[in-house]
């Protein structure tokens, strides 16, 4: 992946019982022309895992358009967005989908990683959402959380609400949440660990064996 490391936002100074699921971390890229290119590696590697139900976050409309034309030849991936004009019955669908990929990720956990046999049958692929900020779930109207076990915020929120709300509609309870950031986001990304009492740590190279 086209990476480079940047400063690393100071650990917060809080005792061990804090740091609890989910886990956070960052991955820093060295350009924003090899953001998706990075985006494209990172899910080329976790959609391997079979089954494994996954979320990319977007600000905006364009940029998840952007994000599932570029992530969309991952053939061992099933790739859903959601967006403001979608219909509600295939918003349902949708998320319907996302439920039963995760029940099976939670039945199937043991299998190896890079265990690629059953990839190509379509109960196997991996399951990936790709949505805005608008269309996140709507717990308070009754909505369930989408609770996959990867969240990736392709777009770093620049307000903690939006991350917190993120995680609370997106993130299993023992899910990992990856914030890609370019340059000076860095200084972002610090203000959301701090403001959340979260710790916030390097992405590891290993990080898809820990799920």
């Amino acid at each position: 992946m086209a990476t480079d490391v940047v400063e690393a936002p100071s650990p917060t100074s809080q005792p061990p019982s804090h740091i609890s699921q989910p886990r956070h971390f960052y991955l820093a890229v060295d350009r924003l022309q090899f953001k998706m290119d990075t985006l494209v590696d990172l899910l080329g590697m976790a959609g391997r895992r079979p089954c494994l139900p996954m979320v990319v976050c977007c600000s905006t409309r364009d940029e998840l358009d952007v994000v599932c034309s570029a992530v969309s030849n991952l053939s061992y991936i099933y790739i859903a967005s959601l967006y403001s004009d979608l219909a509600e019955a295939e918003r349902a669908l949708i998320l319907q989908k996302f439920r039963q990929a995760t029940m099976r990720w939670n039945q199937n956990a043991t299998v190896p990683s890079g265990d690629d046999s059953e990839i190509g049958n379509e109960d196997q692929k991996s399951h990936l959402i790709v949505v805005t900020d608008a269309c996140l779930p709507l717990l308070a109207s009754g909505e369930s959380p989408i609770t996959a076990r990867v969240l990736i915020n392709y777009e770093l929120p620049a307000k903690k609400e939006t991350y917190m709300r993120r995680m609370a509609t997106c993130l299993a309870t023992d899910g990992i949440v990856i914030n890609m950031v370019v340059g000076g986001e860095v200084v972002t990304l610090k203000s959301i660990e701090e403001s959340s009492s979260l710790v916030i740590a390097e992405m590891p190279i290993h990080i898809f064996e820990m799920l």
